[in-house]
């Protein structure tokens, strides 16, 4: 293997042009790791977030960007026991060291083996948005059959894939999307949708279980309005600060607020993967630009109106 890789760093905050193509050093995994040969690097909301400076949990640049990936396991650590060399595998990476390169060294616990019915290069739109949506349906808010589930933009990455997860779990699914997606969604089972430009779901919908929200803002607030006694809202973007009025509310009429960011778990993937093979799950990937490509790929994830994912094809 050569020393070094190419590699997408982000050398200060700013907007997509910030991105670079360079050359650094290939990383050497440590006792836990899993050096895995990128096939392709799923592009995320909170890449783009990194890369402005919103999100600086990661230090100062430079690093390089990207959560999600997909590739073959070219080498282990002494105390990996879950992969050998040759292993299909999908799974999440973290910055400084992120997936936007030809090679990442991940923990073993970060990573499971690729489904084998989606084929390498589009397991990569799987893991933070598939993660994300399991863990708010199944480990938040324990869905179970018969509920009735809302979905915040159901078109979206993490949208489309809570859906399926929760029909899979046999709720009822109800979407928010612009009617341009609802055929879409009806395709992957949707039981309703609301079209958000045209209607008030807060006006149109009630006895909700639970709610799924990747929007936040005023989404939250109107969502507590269609939950039923001992609902639950999952706000997908995480803990903060601007959540304290809505933790108040929520508490006021008997609600749970929950506020999530994945974990990346290699147990979860698991079942995600299971979910594909079995066809209950589909992932939507609506672009696969080159590596070199981020700052376009970045660009039109920003636009807010994607269906599904974007990918960058490394390999």
């Amino acid at each position: 293997m050569a020393s070094t890789m190419r590699a997408v760093d982000l050398n200060a905050y700013g907007g997509p042009e910030v991105l670079e193509l360079v050359e650094v050093a290939r990383p050497e995994p440590r006792a836990d790791e899993v050096l895995v040969r990128i096939s392709a690097a799923g592009v995320n909301p909170a890449d783009w977030r990194i890369r402005s400076g919103e999100v600086r949990r990661f230090g100062e640049p430079p690093f390089t960007l990207g959560l999600d990936l997909s590739g073959t396991v070219e080498a282990v650590g002494p105390e990996v026991s879950r992969f050998r060399p040759g292993d299909h595998v999908f799974g999440v990476a973290f910055p400084p060291h992120g997936s936007y390169a030809e090679y990442a060294a991940v923990p073993e616990t970060a990573l499971a083996l690729a489904p084998t019915a989606l084929d390498l290069v589009h397991a990569a739109a799987l893991p933070v948005t598939g993660l994300t949506a399991w863990q708010a349906l199944v480990r938040t808010a324990q869905v179970r059959e018969g509920q009735r589930v809302l979905v915040h933009a159901a078109a979206g990455g993490i949208g489309h894939l809570a859906v399926q997860i929760a029909k899979a779990r046999g709720a009822y699914v109800v979407g928010t999307a612009r009617s341009p997606h609802h055929a879409f969604l009806q395709d992957l089972g949707i039981d309703d949708v609301v079209d958000y430009t045209e209607a008030d779901f807060a006006k149109r919908l009630s006895g909700i279980d639970i709610v799924i929200d990747p929007i936040s803002g005023d989404y939250g607030p109107r969502s507590l309005e269609v939950l039923a006694p001992g609902g639950v809202l999952v706000d997908v973007r995480g803990t903060g600060p601007d959540r304290t009025a809505l933790r108040t509310q929520a508490k006021a009429r008997g609600l749970r607020l929950a506020e999530l960011g994945f974990t990346p778990s290699g147990t979860d993937l698991e079942h995600i993967a299971a979910l594909v093979d079995r066809h209950a799950l589909r992932v939507a990937v609506e672009q696969v630009l080159p590596l070199e490509a981020a700052a376009r790929a970045h660009a039109s994830s920003e636009s807010g109106r994607t269906r599904g994912k974007i990918l960058l094809k490394v390999a």
